[in-house]
Parts: structure tokens; C-alpha cells; sequence
């Protein structure tokens, strides 16, 4: 099957959505705290059995599939004819999407890993020498945004497609009618120096 814009831009919204919802699920799954069991000069945590760590991790997983199936689609030689890079970048509207894209998804990355490896830390850790610890869990509400985020650079992605497209078409269209433009000129030069009669 060949590679098309079609393809690749489902590729990226289906990465996108699939992360957004183990972002979401990850939020809703989460403990709000653990139980403190109070030991011989410690505290034990104990935490209900959940998900959260193995959502967070997925969720990033396919954020990081997203962003890069979508930085590699805005290049890629569709049909075996690549664009210079260039090209792309002289539309003003793709390099503000294209740096849209990539500062959305690095900030997604970054709200979905820090309370997922907060919450690692936190059932992994679970021994505490503070006889006033609450067990607490990763800070609430951080997953749930990050997951929003996650799918809105899968959005700015596919926006920053459809104008790679167009900047592709153009390209194309250019080049096509100067090479038109070229070949004339050479037709037309050939009839131009035409020798002249010799006179009698």
C-alpha cells in the first residue's frame, strides 16, 4: 500500500485520540490518597490496585508516536518526490503550526510523565519515617491536561499537514511551469538564428 497524506494524517489521529484516552482514564483512575498504616516508628502506604503508572506511560508512548509520525509526514517524499524543506517553510502559516506542534507536544510530554513518575515514586516508596505522612498521591489534574494537550498537538499536527500539503502543490506547480517556461525559451531560440541569404 503506498504512503499517501491521507494515510499518515490517520495514523496521527488515531496516536493522538489513543493517547488522549489513557491520558483521561489514567486521570480518572488515580487515588486521591493512600491508607496509613502505622508501623514500628514508620508509616506504611498502602495503595488500591490501579492503573494509573501503565496509562500514564502508555498515554506518552503514543504521544511520542504521534509527534513523530507527524514530523516525518510533513517531509516525507510522497509519490517518490521530495520537497525541499525550504520550500515548506517559506508559508508563514506552517512554521507558526509546525512550532505550535512541537511546543504543544513537548508540554503534553511533560504533564503526562511528572505525575506519572510522581505516582511510580509514590507506590514504589511507600515507607515513611513521618509518622504524619498522608500517603499522597500525584498531584491531581496534571494527567487530564496533559492528555488534552496531547491531543491538541495531534490536531496542530494535522493542521500543519494539510498546509505542508499545499506548500508541496505549489512547489510542484512552480516548478512545472518553469521547466514549461524554459523549454519554450529554448524552442523559441532555435528559430531565432536562422542564417540570413547569401546575396548574389
Amino acid at each position: 500500500m503506498a504512503v499517501s497524506v491521507r494515510l499518515m494524517a490517520l495514523i496521527v489521529a488515531c496516536c493522538g485520540v489513543v493517547s488522549f484516552i489513557f491520558g483521561v482514564v489514567a486521570e480518572n483512575k488515580k487515588p486521591a490518597s493512600g491508607t496509613p498504616i502505622t508501623g514500628k516508628g514508620v508509616v506504611i502506604c498502602k495503595y488500591p490496585s490501579d492503573p494509573t503508572v501503565v496509562l500514564g506511560y502508555l498515554s506518552v508512548v503514543f504521544l511520542i508516536a504521534t509527534t513523530v509520525v507527524g514530523y516525518l509526514s510533513l517531509f516525507y517524499p510522497y509519490k517518490g518526490k521530495s520537497v525541499p524543506q525550504a520550500a515548506l517553510f517559506r508559508s508563514s502559516n506552517f512554521v507558526v503550526f509546525f512550532n505550535i506542534a512541537i511546543f504543544t507536544a513537548g508540554l503534553a510530554a511533560t504533564l503526562l510523565l511528572w505525575p506519572t513518575i510522581t505516582e511510580q515514586i509514590h507506590l514504589t516508596r511507600n515507607v515513611h519515617h513521618n509518622l504524619n505522612t498522608d500517603c499522597p498521591t500525584a498531584k491531581t489534574g496534571l494527567l487530564g491536561g496533559g492528555a488534552f494537550l496531547s491531543l491538541d498537538a495531534c490536531l496542530f499536527w494535522l493542521v500543519a499537514l494539510m498546509l505542508a500539503d499545499n506548500a508541496r502543490e505549489d512547489y510542484f506547480d512552480e516548478t512545472e511551469k518553469d521547466g514549461v517556461v524554459e523549454r519554450g525559451q529554448v524552442f523559441v531560440d532555435d528559430y531565432t538564428h536562422i542564417p540570413a541569404k547569401a546575396s548574389v
